[in-house]
């Protein structure tokens, strides 16, 4: 399959040109058990201004499993006591967040990371540098207003992610980038980075470009890469985070969705989600209690069957839920990703003790708000890597 894709890669790019057809979208799905990883898919052009082939492990834009990235790095502190998953995050903050309709009820990490805190998109999620989170969060279009902190129903918001790190940084005093990379990355021997910071050039270099499927180019081609200004930056503001005081304002980093990083390397992770806390390079405690948010979370929200601490689950059978991706019955964990065209997912079948991550690339947009479940771009990707897998192991 590999050798094919190099061989169609540059041919679909050169008769492009004649045909004005767009050169194949990049998909790449990795199959994994707690030892071993296979590759049944890696099809399709990272960028189709070079024709270049998409390889397995080319960093890509994951969108919203960078949540579930987040949500790993808070129990990491957890583990080493930094931080409290009750705990106001007031008190890391040293400013006080609050609701605006019930100013004594405190929010908490637990809160953030289940999508439970009140919190919205309406008044925006992306705070350039130079603005002020705490403006942000003081606006009333930040929260639900029917019900306090705790209580308020289920609303992904993207909001809440620079909260949570912006939390993490103040709790300790390490820069978010530099907070993933010291709890996550670098112990697994994963190159990955948020928004391209601190990325080598080669590997900016080697990323996946995310197109519409219209063909216009969405995210991540040269433009939007190293050496050019990677975060969002204020009016007025130098592209630098030289100055930038950790606990101020980590949505820079775009906690919400702007890890970059390679299926091979995202297959690390779900490796030791899958292990049992005497081999995993997690604790028993951070699994524990990533299990424990599945047990206590909210039930059929939006099209998966539950939301825990960053962390989604799907398919579970007599739930009624919209989420048939495997369409095999077996219930799984992990999270979702979707954007610029792009859909994305990390998912573990922990009783079986496989895994697999993936993405594709060009997928049309919903053509409704509320569409909900899985593209079927994705779900064909990931039943043809399941079949791949299974007659590869006959």
């Amino acid at each position: 399959m590999r050798a094919i894709a190099l061989v169609l890669a540059p041919l679909a790019a050169a008769c492009s040109t004649v045909t004005s057809e767009p050169a194949p979208p990049a998909s790449v799905a990795v199959v994994f058990d707690r030892e071993t990883m296979t590759r049944p898919i890696i099809e399709g052009v990272a960028d189709r201004g070079t024709g270049r082939p998409v390889e397995a492990n080319d960093p890509v834009r994951i969108a919203s499993i960078s949540k579930l990235i987040m949500a790993l790095a808070t129990l990491q502190l957890v583990d080493e006591g930094k931080v409290e998953l009750g705990a106001d995050v007031s008190d890391y903050l040293g400013w006080k967040v609050r609701h605006p309709d019930y100013p004594d009820v405190p929010v908490t990490l637990a809160q953030l990371l289940m999508h439970r805190s009140g919190l919205r998109d309406d008044a925006g999620y992306v705070v350039p540098l130079g603005e002020s989170l705490e403006t942000r969060l003081a606006e009333p279009e930040a929260w639900y207003r029917g019900a306090p902190p705790g209580d308020a129903p289920f609303e992904y918001a993207n909001l809440g992610s620079p909260l949570v790190a912006t939390v993490l940084e103040a709790a300790s005093g390490e820069r978010y980038d530099r907070l993933i990379d010291r709890t996550l990355f670098a112990p697994l021997g994963i190159e990955a980075c948020l928004n391209w910071i601190g990325c080598s050039q080669g590997f900016a270099d080697s990323a996946v470009v995310l197109y519409r499927s219209g063909g216009e180019v969405a995210r991540d081609d040269a433009a939007d890469r190293p050496p050019n200004c990677t975060i969002p930056v204020g009016d007025g503001e130098d592209c630098s985070l030289e100055n930038y005081q950790p606990g101020t304002n980590a949505s820079i980093f775009s906690p919400q969705g702007g890890v970059r990083i390679g299926m091979e390397d995202l297959a690390k992770i779900g490796q030791e989600l899958l292990k049992p806390a005497e081999q995993s390079f997690f604790s028993e405690r951070v699994l524990g209690e990533l299990i424990f948010s599945m047990m206590a979370a909210p039930k059929n929200v939006e099209f998966f069957c539950g939301y825990g601490a960053g962390i989604q689950m799907i398919e579970v059978p007599n739930h009624g839920c919209n989420d048939a991706l495997f369409g095999d019955g077996k219930p799984r964990i992990g999270h979702a990703g979707e954007a610029y065209g792009l859909r994305s997912g990390l998912w573990l079948d922990h009783e079986g003790g496989t895994g697999i991550a993936y993405f594709v690339t060009a997928v049309p947009d919903r053509t409704a708000p509320d569409e909900g479940g899985f593209a079927p771009e994705e779900v064909a990707l990931v039943r043809r890597a399941q079949e791949m897998t299974a007659k590869a192991g006959k």
